[in-house]
């Protein structure tokens, strides 16, 4: 049985750098996968030229039939995953502390909401004993919330997937209405919209541990730093390969004990309910 390891949004950035992690020490398939099939193929080209040769698919993470071909594709050939890295986000916006609802909403989907459909459709070829891991951010822990109410609710030990998604709809109503409040969130708002996301995908990664314990798969989720790619605009303090290393260790050396984890950018797990805990990522994170 061939071993098989998937990265979404793997055209550039952390994720390149992941899939050619991989490449150089994963015994088994592995593939780069892309929503542009150009860019896709050229990414391909580039780790070619290293003498590493991935496996490519088009893969588009908000939509259904995108997921659902690719699912069938992996599933004819090799018949299950082993290792499966939910990198694909964006964080698009004019203005950091004034993100329309357009903005807003286009951030979540992709960030938060297409980790739905990918657990639908890829999920149940992930075999026991494999590992998913949601890359977050360190705006996706819990203390980016300031509003007391939803710090109560998303601390919760029985959190629900309704719980996220209310907290998610609510911020989404709160842009769309006009009574979105940055005090609700750190650093007066700014990046709402994918702090919520990213809080929600570090939320979401607890509850679908639970669900997956029984098969011993690892899901954890993890903050890579601030990596110079074209997301940060070529600000940061760890290049994507830097950046990749903590990614190949949770799904390639770290324990199997390590389940359910925030886990930071040097490999520190993190109490995710600190929501007090703001001064430290602050400092580390552009202190460097």
């Amino acid at each position: 049985m061939v071993k098989v390891a998937v990265v979404t949004g793997s055209n550039k950035g952390i994720g390149f750098s992941t899939v050619k992690g991989l490449l150089q020490r994963f015994d088994g398939a592995v593939f780069l996968t892309s929503r542009d099939d150009g860019r896709g193929k050229a990414a391909v080209a580039k780790l070619n030229a290293l003498g590493l040769y991935p496996e490519y698919h088009q893969l588009d993470v908000t939509d259904r039939d995108s997921v659902a071909r690719f699912r069938d594709s992996v599933r004819e050939k090799y018949g299950g995953i082993d290792i499966l890295v939910n990198n694909a986000a964006i964080c698009d916006c004019a203005d950091m502390l004034h993100l329309s609802y357009e903005e807003s909403k286009n951030i979540i989907d992709i960030n938060y909401f297409s980790l739905f459909i990918i657990q639908e459709y890829l999920y149940p070829l992930v075999r026991n004993n494999g590992r998913i891991l949601n890359i977050s951010s360190k705006y996706g822990h819990l203390c980016n919330v300031r509003n007391e109410y939803w710090i109560k609710r998303l601390s919760n030990k029985h959190l629900t997937v309704n719980d996220i998604n209310d907290f998610v709809n609510w911020h989404l109503d709160a842009v769309k209405n006009g009574t979105f409040n940055r005090a609700d969130f750190a650093e007066e708002g700014a990046l709402a919209a994918y702090r919520v996301a990213k809080v929600a995908v570090s939320a979401l990664t607890f509850i679908q541990q639970q669900e997956l314990y029984g098969r011993n798969i690892s899901v954890n989720c993890m903050h890579p730093g601030l990596v110079r790619t074209d997301m940060t605009k070529g600000v940061g303090f760890l290049d994507a390969d830097q950046a990749a290393e903590t990614p190949l260790y949770l799904v390639l050396d770290a324990p199997a004990s390590i389940k359910g984890a925030y886990v930071w950018y040097d490999k520190r797990v993190l109490d995710w309910y600190d929501h007090k805990a703001d001064w430290y990522f602050e400092s580390i994170s552009f202190s460097q």
